[in-house]
């Protein structure tokens, strides 16, 4: 029995929400804008284009961790806020990235990556919407809800999608782009944030979704999610035009087809079979590495790095904050080139043993600082040595730690639990996120250098984590690597 006859009634109940794109069908019977099955033939899309694509949905996400920041002050003193009220505010994005995170694999599984994005989109530029039509809290609390809803979803669909689509010897550099539009995402709402009033910052937050919407109908479904549907021809119709249809594509064909089928030999997944080996060492891996990023405190460091810089003598927190932002792009956009090139755990290592270091400089420099008078000339020079501490994580943390766990994650997970695995995973990812905003203040209050002797403890411990359980999967297949598990 073929893998698509197996298939036949998860085929018949899981449709993809938005088709392949009969506009590329290699089948002579499906019409085509081209007019031609030839000129199909010469035409072919490539996984940059898809990944420019889906890009646009990390891009939102970025400009919605970064729309509060240069937006505080302006409505609180135009709707009438308290500190308290602008706070929770800022914080029900991450309570709707945590509904979203929940429903994420589920909805990328049943309607398909594409019918994913694009339900990831609509609640997106609603919440924009809402917010920039606001009187009151209620629009306000509304559209962030609904922000972080479809925030949740996408960060968890677009680097898994890109993983599929991509080659192996291409794909840590591609779903690196995943960590790279979030930062220029924060980095636009930054620079925006200087120059435009926030009613009219919250309107510029619905274009990339926008963009994004009718770009979903010109790329392919992921190749992997029509084949585990039992689509067939769709799937390899898919890796064709990913591959380009002068590529021999069998070698990939029959290796995904083969793991499908052995992980749909059983449909449901006893709790027991968690045990195995297979199951529970990737498992812990990509949730264990997403919970540690978020632990780090880069959340916490980056919400409160306008305080750190006011120690060090910068009068302007605006231009301060967009330097940040500036900062993460650059540093990101050199681990595009190193993640094929060094290797996920050699970042991962490097990455955290930097953010290490530079944490307990700034560290000691509070704990020096809290013990010298505030007319000493050394009082000047640790404040910049804080700043030079903060800077230097901040490019450790995008080298590695921001990117690497969403790749590790979206290429070790088991195919058959990937959803619910990967909504867990993100789940985990979005509650330790929240915690740490949430407690960050509370922790420098106690101690600030304590809270960055925490940091730096949790840093320390990412590259035991490491060293012990993350394995190397620069140049190797999704298939490879999941079989390695075995």
């Amino acid at each position: 029995m073929s893998l698509r006859e197996e298939n036949e009634e998860g085929r018949d109940l899981k449709k993809p929400f938005l088709h392949t794109g009969s506009w590329y069908r290699m089948s002579g019977r499906q019409s085509s804008v081209f007019g031609s099955t030839q000129a199909m033939r010469d035409t072919s899309i490539s996984v940059f284009a898809c990944v420019l694509i889906v890009a646009l949905g990390p891009i939102q996400f970025g400009f919605t961790a970064g729309y509060t920041s240069p937006t505080q002050s302006a409505i609180i003193t135009d709707l009438g806020l308290s500190v308290s009220e602008f706070s929770l505010f800022g914080s029900l994005s991450n309570v709707g990235a945590m509904v979203g995170a929940i429903a994420s694999g589920q909805i990328a599984e049943y309607i398909g990556r594409k019918g994913s994005l694009m339900i990831a989109s609509i609640p997106n530029i609603i919440g924009w919407l809402a917010i920039s039509f606001a009187k009151d809290t209620s629009f306000l609390y509304m559209g962030r809800l609904l922000e972080g809803f479809g925030v949740g979803i996408i960060s968890y669909t677009v680097p898994v999608y890109i993983a599929e689509i991509s080659p192996p010897n291409m794909r840590g550099g591609l779903v690196s782009v995943n960590q790279l539009s979030v930062t220029i995402g924060i980095m636009l709402a930054y620079l925006l944030g200087i120059f435009v009033q926030w009613r009219i910052l919250a309107i510029l937050g619905i274009l990339p979704c926008t963009l994004l919407i009718p770009g979903l109908f010109f790329i392919p479904e992921s190749p992997r999610w029509l084949a585990k549907m039992g689509m067939t021809e769709e799937f390899e119709t898919s890796l064709q035009v990913l591959r380009g249809f002068d590529t021999d594509i069998s070698v990939e064909v029959n290796d995904i087809k083969r793991t499908v089928a052995s992980s749909s030999r059983r449909t449901t997944l006893r709790f027991a079979e968690l045990k195995q080996r297979r199951y529970w060492l990737p498992l812990m891996i990509g949730i264990g590495l997403l919970i540690l990023q978020q632990l780090s405190g880069i959340n916490g460091v980056l919400f409160y790095s306008s305080t750190i810089f006011q120690s060090a003598g910068i009068s302007s927190s605006d231009a301060a904050t967009f330097g940040v932002g500036a900062v993460q792009v650059l540093a990101t956009s050199l681990t595009l080139w190193l993640a094929d090139r060094s290797g996920r755990r050699l970042l991962l290592l490097v990455s955290a043993t930097a953010m290490t270091f530079s944490l307990l400089v700034v560290a000691i420099s509070f704990y020096i600082k809290a013990s010298i008078s505030e007319t000493s000339s050394m009082y000047g020079i640790l404040g910049i040595l804080s700043m030079v501490g903060v800077v230097a994580m901040v490019i450790a943390f995008s080298l590695g730690m921001g990117a690497m766990p969403w790749i590790i994650m979206s290429e070790i997970l088991p195919i058959n639990i990937k959803g619910l695995a990967g909504s867990f995973a993100t789940l985990s990812n979005w509650f330790f996120s929240w915690l740490v905003t949430l407690t960050a203040n509370l922790l420098l209050n106690w101690s600030s250098g304590g809270t960055f002797t925490i940091y730096a403890a949790v840093c320390a411990l990412t590259v035991v984590f490491v060293i012990i359980w993350v394995p190397e999967t620069k140049g190797k297949s999704i298939e490879e690597i999941q079989w390695s598990f075995r």
